[in-house]
């Protein structure tokens, strides 16, 4: 009968449940806020940057590693590779900020700063694939099917984002949780000006005049001055925000990765003192040696290759996104282009020293360097030399790498097993079922029906 009582009273309070009116803050923990902070959202957004570097694809893309084993994927196969884990991460935190929509009340610097982490990320996407969703994106279940934006217009709301975010920062504020600038708000300012520059410069071969405005708009704005403005991801010396390389190779042991004969070449024979830092000596020799990419496997000894460098994979060794050794070359090569009077000479040099001082923490060497006649400047070869010691700058940053090498066709890159290094990356099969329509409007608009990684992007072609 007691069972048979309490069993009742259990069905009375489920049926009855509807009409039951409770104090919502009885369940409400102070420690798990059903709204996320804007401070929130923007370090969850920063937390995806190291993405956009660490990557095997994209180092196989710029050729600055090779594969020592399982060589699949350096050999560029043809395949989809999905964008939508941007979108779902920190495109979206970016974009619950710029709405308010699920955060609390946000400052104008920290608008600021969402909108310069937008701008990059869709920077970065649209390089690696051509038109991407951007209008209609980022709409949740009000559109899960959004149309492609053209690559121009994307670049055209980027350099105003870009803008609006210049105008919006408060140089005398912060802003809290800042992963990056530890909310120093002129930092910031600067890296939304010098990503403008950058974005600028890539329209030199397809729209020269977009790009001598907004690179001449961005200079006047104020770029980044020193290294001490790059905008840089640090790892910690902690298992839980480790870097990439440091978890693949010194805790799961994967010897996987030589530098590239491409990226050895262009520096063992001028004795440059960064690839000391990049590169460990060939175990068997002591000498550095590059793979060449592609290569086969069978019978491939590590130990008579230069591995990923001792520095590179520490366990809190950080990334480098946007710098200003890459302001410098920007510049050089925009004087060549004439559309800035600075010398060409002058910023070239500096971007030199200064990438010497980011990677090796000092200029040893570079007299030595910059007197090899392959190294000096020489305006008859001024656009190669540029671009040939921006990708050496640049290493382990693939993606931009690649993308510097598809505008300017230098450093010439080798073929993987016959295979030329890809324009772009084709989208996900899965978007050819899921948003059919618009993935097929954008293949035919952009490559007459093709999604195919040779098919060249707007601003390639």
């Amino acid at each position: 009968m007691k069972k048979l009582y309490i069993t009742l009273i259990a069905l009375f309070l489920v049926a009855s449940c509807d009409i039951l009116e409770f104090d919502d803050s009885i369940n409400n923990s102070p420690n798990s806020p059903s709204q996320a902070a804007a401070q929130q959202l923007l370090a969850n957004a920063m937390m995806s940057l190291s993405g956009v570097s660490s990557s095997t694809t994209g180092e196989f893309l710029g050729q600055y590693l090779a594969e020592t084993q399982y060589v699949v994927s350096s050999r560029y196969p043809s395949g989809g590779v999905s964008f939508y884990g941007w979108y779902q991460g920190p495109l979206i935190n970016l974009e619950s900020v710029l709405t308010d929509e699920f955060s609390t009340v946000t400052s104008d610097n920290q608008l600021a700063v969402a909108k310069i982490l937008k701008a990059y990320y869709f920077w970065h996407l649209t390089d690696r694939w051509g038109d991407v969703p951007f209008t209609e994106a980022l709409k949740g279940g009000e559109n899960i099917a959004p149309a492609y934006d053209t690559q121009k217009s994307i670049y055209t709301n980027l350099f105003a984002l870009l803008k609006e975010a210049d105008a919006q920062i408060d140089v005398t504020g912060t802003i809290p949780s800042d992963l990056i600038y530890s909310g120093d708000m002129s930092k910031w300012k600067k890296l939304g000006n010098t990503i403008r520059l950058l974005m600028a410069l890539r329209l030199s071969e397809v729209d020269a005049a977009t790009g001598k405005t907004e690179f001449n708009a961005a200079l006047t704005a104020g770029v980044m001055s020193s290294n001490d403005d790059n905008f840089v991801y640090k790892h910690l010396a902690d298992a839980n925000n480790q870097n990439y390389w440091h978890s693949q190779i010194e805790v799961e042991g994967r010897e996987w990765w030589a530098l590239t004969k491409t990226l050895v070449d262009l520096m063992e024979p001028y004795g440059d003192p960064r690839l000391e830092v990049y590169g460990d000596p060939a175990r068997t020799t002591g000498d550095y040696v590059g793979l060449p990419i592609g290569s086969a496997a069978a019978g491939q000894n590590t130990e008579a290759f230069s591995l990923l460098g001792a520095a590179i994979r520490e366990q809190d060794a950080p990334v480098y996104l946007v710098t200003y050794a890459q302001v410098l070359f920007a510049k050089a090569e925009a004087k060549e282009l004439t559309w800035i009077t600075e010398d060409a000479e002058t910023n070239y040099n500096a971007a030199i020293e200064q990438s010497f001082l980011q990677w090796t923490g000092s200029t040893n060497g570079l007299a030595a360097f910059m007197a090899e006649p392959d190294i000096a400047y020489n305006a008859a070869t001024a656009i190669e030399q540029i671009a040939t010691q921006r990708y050496v700058h640049l290493f382990m940053h693939g993606y931009e790498a690649w993308a510097e090498w598809r505008r300017t066709g230098f450093p010439a890159f080798a073929l993987s097993n016959g295979n030329a290094v890809p324009l772009r990356q084709s989208y996900t099969e899965t978007e050819s079922f899921n948003n059919t329509e618009n993935y097929n409007e954008a293949i035919q608009r952009q490559f007459g029906g093709s999604d195919g990684i040779y098919d060249a992007i707007w601003w390639d072609k």
